[in-house]
């Protein structure tokens, strides 16, 4: 009878120790959850006086893995309240410790991949913020975090860096237009000649915004908002103009052609007077600059000149373009300044005609 009741005492203990365990995972459960709810709600006032963006990033990405963390955190408390071995007990807690260096890798990944695509261009000056250099970051982050976890584990890490390094020959050569790509698309970055954002035209003939750089591919963005997908390596082999560099302002160059009769010096100047009053009044313009003109050629009905004007980037041109050949043709008008069509004087010889 004694053993009994010892039996069923013992019973008892276990399914407490059990109910308490779980109970532990509950409660811990339910911590994390109010912890975030209430310590991100004054977190989000706090960020909101603040002028940087790191810490709304940081408040951001700190939401899952704070909950994971209690509930790994409950998950080691409970093991060890539950009545389980030894052996058992350290397995939980070596696979609980894995976990939190899962979590933590996650987290450190992700942020710096939202930091620098937010603060890429400053605080990393010398890397272009793109999908590549991000991913980069991301799968360097996590494969180190996988080896510490691996090694947490009891893994040995060494076979497996043998093994990658052996493989990695027959994954060259069959990858070896996507890794041509790869390396072109880091020499791009690296050069930082082309960079998110410019107006760049190949010798191809495709031109508009570069959208992105990816490991294979860069995108771009043409006029007629069309999307133009190019191979790395032949962008990195091909002759690109950069409309962006060395800066954004650009000259515009438009070509005018007046009668033979027309007075230059009054041409020079009603010419000029028309440029830059468009300059300053027209989106795009370059208000501060000052126009010029010149003469470069008599033709067959016309003195012809160059007109030069400066917009703020590519494609301003085309509505400074627009605006000052309506107001030069008006002005001209009132100005009596002729712009000759082509025409031709044909001389006919009588004694031939008769």
């Amino acid at each position: 009878m004694e053993l009994f009741d010892a039996v069923v005492e013992s019973f008892v203990m276990d399914w407490q120790r059990w109910g308490l365990g779980i109970l532990a995972v509950l409660v811990f459960w339910v911590l994390g959850f109010y912890a975030r709810k209430i310590v991100f709600h004054y977190l989000h006032k706090i960020s909101k006086k603040t002028e940087t963006r790191i810490d709304d990033i940081l408040i951001r990405r700190s939401k899952r893995p704070i909950l994971a963390i209690f509930i790994v955190m409950g998950l080691i408390a409970g093991s060890r309240i539950m009545p389980v071995n030894g052996a058992l007990h350290g397995a939980v807690n070596k696979t609980a410790v894995a976990a939190m260096l899962i979590i933590v890798t996650y987290f450190v990944a992700v942020l710096l991949v939202d930091i620098v695509g937010e603060y890429g261009a400053r605080v990393f000056s010398n890397v272009a913020v793109t999908s590549l250099a991000q991913k980069m970051i991301y799968l360097t982050v996590i494969a180190l975090g996988a080896l510490v976890v691996l090694s947490q584990l009891g893994i040995s890490i060494t076979p497996i860096l043998t093994a990658l390094g052996v493989g990695s020959l027959a994954v060259a050569l069959a990858l070896q237009d996507t890794l041509t790509n790869l390396f072109a698309g880091f020499h791009i970055l690296a050069s930082r000649q082309v960079r998110p954002g410019d107006y760049i035209s190949l010798d191809s003939g495709q031109e508009g915004y570069v959208l992105n750089i990816g490991w294979r591919t860069t995108s771009i963005r043409q006029l007629p908002n069309n999307i133009v997908i190019i191979p790395n390596s032949k962008l990195s082999s091909s002759i690109v103009t950069n409309y962006w560099l060395p800066e954004k302002e650009m000259s515009v160059l438009v070509q005018v052609g007046v009668s033979y009769a027309s007075n230059l010096k009054k041409v020079e100047e009603v010419t000029i007077d028309v440029a830059r009053e468009v300059l300053k009044k027209t989106t795009g313009g370059t208000g501060t600059f000052e126009p010029f003109i010149r003469y470069h050629t008599f033709g067959d009905s016309s003195i012809n000149f160059t007109v030069i004007l400066r917009v703020n980037e590519f494609v301003d041109q085309y509505l400074v373009k627009h605006e000052f050949v309506k107001e030069l043709q008006e002005r001209y008008g009132k100005e009596g300044i002729e712009i000759p069509f082509p025409q031709r004087v044909v001389h006919m010889n009588p004694q031939k005609s008769k």
